[in-house]
Parts: C-alpha cells; structure tokens; sequence
C-alpha cells in the first residue's frame, strides 16, 4: 500500500501564529516558489516577510548588493516592480528597516520564524493589513 505524502509545509505559521496565508503568486514568490513565505532547512536566508516592494526599497537593496529590479530568466526570476508582493529574506528587510527604507509587510502571509531577528513591533509598524 502507498504511503500519502505530508505536505512539508503544512502546519507553517504566521506572525500571529494562525496558518501562513499566500503572499504572491505574480511574481512567484517565497524560497520554495509556493506563493507561500515557507522556510525549512535549505533557506539560509529566512525568505520569511512578506513585503510590498517600493521604488525606494528596490533603489536601497540594489545599493546594498541585492538588485530585485533587474529579470533575471536563467533562475526563473522576473524582477521586481513597486507594488509586487516578495518573500524578503528577513536580515534585508531588518536592514532597510534601520535605513528608514522598508517596504510594507504583511503580516498573515509573513511567517512566524522571522520573529527571530525582526521585533513583531516594528512588522506592525509597516503592516498593510492591520485594521
């Protein structure tokens, strides 16, 4: 008899610790390409926020080494546009955050591992979907 697979990711949460919600699937986004801010072994960089990128954050992580911008077909990437929705590794958008330049974050589809570096305080300062 074959065995069902577990989906890995199943049981994955939030910020606020209720079930991870989709953050973009226009671009693709997340480590894993789910649509889903995921994480699990292989994501060394914590691909766990959420964010609506702006022009100004885009500028600043180009400055920083870290063009978003720009397409990118042998890895499947499209580049970024203010507006599109990325699963943003969570020491980046720390970083932009000290900088006075990080983009919008949603918290639902921001998954909860990136309270390890980033105060929930300072995510709902930049939050889209905080009533």
């Amino acid at each position: 008899m074959l065995q069902r697979r577990s989906n890995p990711f199943e049981g994955q949460k939030n910020v606020f610790g209720d079930p991870l919600r989709p953050c973009s699937d226009r671009p693709l986004t997340g480590f894993y390409r789910t649509g889903c801010c995921h994480t699990g072994p292989e994501d060394a960089g914590l691909h766990t926020v959420c964010v609506e990128v702006t022009e100004a954050f885009l500028t600043f992580s180009k400055a920083c080494g870290n063009d978003l911008s720009t397409p990118v077909p042998d890895f499947g990437f499209p580049g970024l546009k203010p507006g599109d929705r990325w699963c943003l590794c969570a020491a980046r958008w720390l970083e932009a955050f000290e900088a006075g330049k990080a983009p919008r974050v949603v918290l639902a589809a921001t998954h909860e591992a990136t309270l390890e570096l980033v105060e929930l305080e300072d995510l709902k300062r930049y939050a889209i979907d905080l009533a």
